[in-house]
This record gives structure tokens, sequence and C-alpha cells, in this order.
């Protein structure tokens, strides 16, 4: 019998799981990603007259289609620009075809005949779902990299919530038809590690209303009605920076971006990863310092910094010279008489590792399920992230935990995660078992090995330590991370051990905003491959100035984010990095 059994088979096997759970090899939540399917839970909780309860909106799953299909996904069509330079207007591109990438092994002919289905799950990865008016965020240092602010961060609930909606339309996998098990966010859920922002992104997820607003309930506070030129003023008359290369007038644009939101929730259980930006101030700085956590809650803000000091600050960030932030505290500490007053709001406040893992256990959170997302009790008593799930009968989903609470925006592992991750693939390399792995951070980008502070003395490991400890274990299919806001999928092959691809998605901040679908599949011939195929939000592609409703403003956040001075044009990857079937030995 093969290594790997059928979907369908995975059902049938509760005495297995049952088993794992009681050794502590996987989270309590284990199988329910196979227990519900599409379409078992109820449509949407929306209100009579609700604009935003539309089908799509529904956590009513369509019913299955004859595979494979396109329509919604980058298969059938995707956002590109109209017309020439400036401000350019998004509609409907030509799809992006399937490639067959080889690197790891011969796909063999016949093969399309052959397979059988083994799971299929999507990937969010870089949500960012920002409080644009929170104090401690550094949108001065815009000058300095176009990641301090972006035109379309006050859409990021509405732009994240019609993602929920694309998904929850999808028609089962696109290749196989196969339904689709669980959603995995790889971190940065949230921007600013804000109590705030943590509400708002467990109820896109789950489901539920979101006004996207903190101080003063009535009103926006934040650079985009300051009246500087550096920042859009989408309302004002004012000839902006933006507004200079094109960027329009939205009378009501502000009044409509912090208007409440409603999210289905997803219709599929989904999991979840802890990114950077999840765990530490700035995505860069070492938690705990009281001093960021009142700013965060406190009255003033920052709008607007000289060119020299903006440079020392960020060449600290980029450098990572200053874990703990001394500068950024002397820097704000100086410039208070420069500082705007905005509401103070107690809900701004840092939220720690221990008040994120019980936030996911919340039954308020729930949602689709699991209970914790991942995350358990263990994990509490413990005070670690990291966890493992059944994918499918013979294949378990690990998800890491590599952000470095000693500060800056790159991370590693320390010792006891690689020595429980290596105990952990052992352990299920006995049994047969097939492994993908989640994080937050690519092979590329964990390079920070400064030491833990709760652990001193624990060393960190990088990338490359990662690389080598999956390619010992022949049963690793798939390394899948986010962080660098860009698609790209690289194959990795060792000669005394495994192969395994890993698979890197763009974020849903900076254009294109795509998420990904993966499916794993047994060619029957001594291979498996793995399909992504990526797709986009439920927004339309076309913008209309005047339609300020959830689904217009969710279509404006994709449109403005192509448009983002400085924003980069790579990010999609190339055909090789997107829509894919990558084909593998069987371990």
């Amino acid at each position: 019998m093969s290594r790997l059994r059928s979907v369908a088979a995975a059902a049938t096997a509760p005495d297995r799981r049952a088993f794992l759970a009681a050794t502590g090899a996987v989270s309590l939540s284990a199988g329910i990603g196979l227990a519900l399917r599409p379409g078992s839970e109820t449509p949407a909780r929306a209100t009579a007259g609700d604009a935003s309860a539309v089908s799509l909106s529904s956590r009513q799953a369509p019913a299955a289609p004859l595979a494979p299909y396109t329509r919604g996904t980058t298969l059938g069509s995707v956002a590109a620009p109209r017309g020439g330079s400036g401000y350019r207007r998004l509609g409907d591109g030509p799809a992006w075809k399937r490639v067959v990438r080889g690197d790891l092994a011969t796909p063999g002919s016949g093969r399309e005949s052959r397979r059988t289905a083994l799971a299929a799950f999507v990937q969010f990865t870089d949500l960012h779902v920002v409080d644009v008016q929170h104090p401690l965020r550094y949108e001065y240092l815009r000058a300095q990299t176009s990641s301090a602010w972006r035109p379309q961060e006050a859409l990021s609930v509405a732009g994240a919530v019609s993602l929920v909606e694309r998904v929850n339309a999808l028609r089962g996998a696109p290749v196989t038809g196969s339904p689709l098990h669980f959603v995995m966010t790889t971190g940065d859920n949230t921007d600013n590690n804000s109590r705030t922002e943590l509400d708002w992104f467990l109820k896109v997820m789950s489901g539920g209303r979101i006004a996207p607003n903190s101080g003063d309930p009535r009103r926006y506070e934040g650079v985009q009605d300051s009246g500087l030129k550096l920042y859009w003023q989408p309302d004002a008359a004012l000839r902006d920076a933006d507004k200079q290369l094109g960027f329009p007038h939205i009378e009501g644009f502000l009044a409509a971006a912090i208007r409440e939101v409603n999210s289905p929730g997803l219709n599929l259980p989904w999991y979840s990863t802890v990114g950077n930006h999840d765990s530490l101030p700035g995505g860069c700085y070492a938690p705990g310092d009281s001093f960021f956590a009142e700013f965060a809650v406190g009255g003033r803000k920052l709008m607007t910094l000289d060119e020299q000091a903006g440079k020392a600050i960020w060449d600290n960030v980029r450098t990572g010279g200053d874990p703990r932030g001394a500068d950024w505290k002397a820097m704000l500490t100086s410039h208070t008489r420069q500082m705007r007053a905005v509401t103070p709001d107690e809900n701004r406040a840092p939220f720690t590792p221990l008040e994120y893992l019980k936030a996911h256990l919340d039954p308020a959170h729930t949602g689709p399920g699991p209970v914790g997302h991942g995350y358990s009790q263990a994990n509490v008593d413990a005070g670690t992230q990291y966890y493992t799930f059944r994918i499918a009968d013979d294949v378990i989903g690990i998800s890491l935990d590599s952000t470095d609470p000693g500060g800056h925006y790159e991370g590693s592992l320390g010792t006891a995660q690689l020595k429980w991750l290596e105990r952990t693939l052992k352990e299920h390399g006995k049994d047969g078992s097939y492994a993908i792995v989640f994080s937050h951070h690519t092979s590329r980008t964990m390079r920070n090995l400064r030491e833990d502070p709760a652990h001193p003395g624990e060393a960190r490991h990088g990338g490359e330590e990662v690389l080598s400890l999956l390619g010992r274990h022949p049963g690793v299919l798939a390394w899948v991370n986010g962080h660098s806001h860009r698609n790209r999928i690289t194959p990795h092959s060792y000669p005394d051990g495994g192969s395994f691809w890993e698979i890197s998605t763009a974020s849903h901040i900076d254009f294109p905003q795509l998420a990904r679908v993966i499916e794993l599949v047994d060619n029957e011939d001594g291979t498996l491959s793995l399909f992504t195929t990526l797709v986009e939000s439920a927004a339309p592609h076309t913008t209309d100035f005047a339609d300020l409703s959830q689904t217009g403003l969710a279509s404006l956040y994709r449109e403005l984010s192509f448009n983002a001075p400085g924003s980069r044009t790579d990010l999609s990857g190339t055909p090789e990095d997107r829509n894919v079937e990558l084909v593998l030995r069987k371990g």
C-alpha cells in the first residue's frame, strides 16, 4: 500500500491520531482540519439590509466543480495596470499560466490520469492588519523606506476581509477539486504588536464586526489628515507629494476607512503562525519595555522628522544595531514638542506572547475551529508558540516560531525549539508520515542569532542550520513561509537525505496582495506533486472612486498598493514562483 493514503481514507484512522495526541506529538486540535468540510458551517451572520451580506460574504462554500478550474484564481485573470505613466488604474489582466518544475524529480508522463488527491489548504501571510493611528508607528521614516508608510494601509481590514471572501467562494482545490481543509497564516498577522490589531485580525479570520478605528471613536486622527505633504491627504485639496504623482482626491475616504466592516469569517478551520510584527514593537525591537508600552496608549504622536534624524533611526533598524531601541526612545523624547495630540487608547497596548496565545484560545474567536487555531494549553503552560497538527492521515504540519525576542526583524530558532523540531521529524518519520513545515521567516531571513533575554546562554540557529536539519529527513515535503513580501519557490536537495521545496509567498499589504492554494497529490509513479495556485481578494479589479462601500474600499486597497511610491515591481516573482506544479520523489 502507498505510504500516503488519500484524504478520504484519512478520516478512517482515529486510533493513530489518538495515540499521537496522547504522546504529545500532535496538538489537541489534530484532525479538525479533516473533519470540517466547506459547506459544513452556516452562512454568514448577516442582518437584513446589510450591504456587505453578498454571496461572497457567506461562510457557505459553493458546490464543488469538475476539476480543474480557474475561475477566481490567477489562472483565470490577474489585476493589471491600464494606461501609461503616473497613477495607473487597474483592470482585468492576462492570466498566469501553470509551470511544471522538475528540479527535484522528473515529471512522469500520464501522471494526470493517475494522481490521487492527498491534501489541500490555503496560505495567508503578512496580512499586516494595521491600526494606522497608533502612536508608535514610524510613518515619518517614509523618506528612508517605503514600508514605513503606505497610502493603502488605512484599508487593510477591508482588504483582509475580501481575501476571506475569496477563499470562501473557491470551489474546492483548483487542480483536484478536493475540499480545502484549512487556512494557515504564516505570521505578521498584525503590524504594531497591538491588542487592537490582534482583536481585528481574529475577527477577520473567525467572523465579526470590526470598527478599524482607535482613539477618538468619531474621527480619524492620523497622518492622512495632518496637512503634511509627506502623506497622501485624500480628503483635502492640498497638493501633497502623492497627489503630485496622480493620486486622487476622494472626499469621504477617511470616514469610510474607519467605518465598521463585517467579516463573515472563514468557512474553513484555520491555524496561526507568529511573525516578528506580532511579537516586537515596530516589528524589530525587543519587547517588554515600559516606555514603548506607555507611548503606545498615550496621547502624543510624532508625524514628521528631519531627514538626518530619520536616516540615523532607519540605519539602526536595518542593521539591527540597537535591538532595545535606545536610539528610538531618545529621538522620541527629544521631539516631544513636534508631536501632535491624539486621543489616548488603552486598547493600543502591546500584547505579550502569553496574551497572543490566550486570545487565540478565547472561545469568542474559535469560529470554524480548531480551538486555539493550533495553539493549546500546553503552549500556554510551556510558554512556547510552536506546535504540530495533522494535515492528512500520513502528513503532519509543523508550525515554528522563528521570531527572535532579542530584537531585529530577521529571525532564528532557539536550541530548545530546534531540538523539538528534530525529535518531531524523527518520531513521525518512524510511522511513515510526511511533513510540511510552516514559519514566518524564510531560510534567507533567518540570520539573526541574537540571544533571547528570557533564555540566557541558549544558542540561536539560522536558516542554513534549519535547512540542513530538514534535509536530513526525507519525509519533509515543503517549507512554507512569508516575511519577504515576495513570491519565491526554491528547491533544496541533500545527497544523504531528502529533498523539499521552500515556498515563500507575497504579502497582503503590498501589491500584488496574493494568497496561495497548495495541493498535495500522489502521482502513483514514485513521485508526488505540490500544486500552488495564487489567488487575489474577491474585490473587483476595477475601482470607482465614488464607491466607498466595503467592497469598493477593498478594490481601492489593491489599486493604491500598486501605485504606492517606492513599491517594488518584482514581488509577484517569476512564472516559476507563481502557479506551479512542483514534483518530488517519494521518500
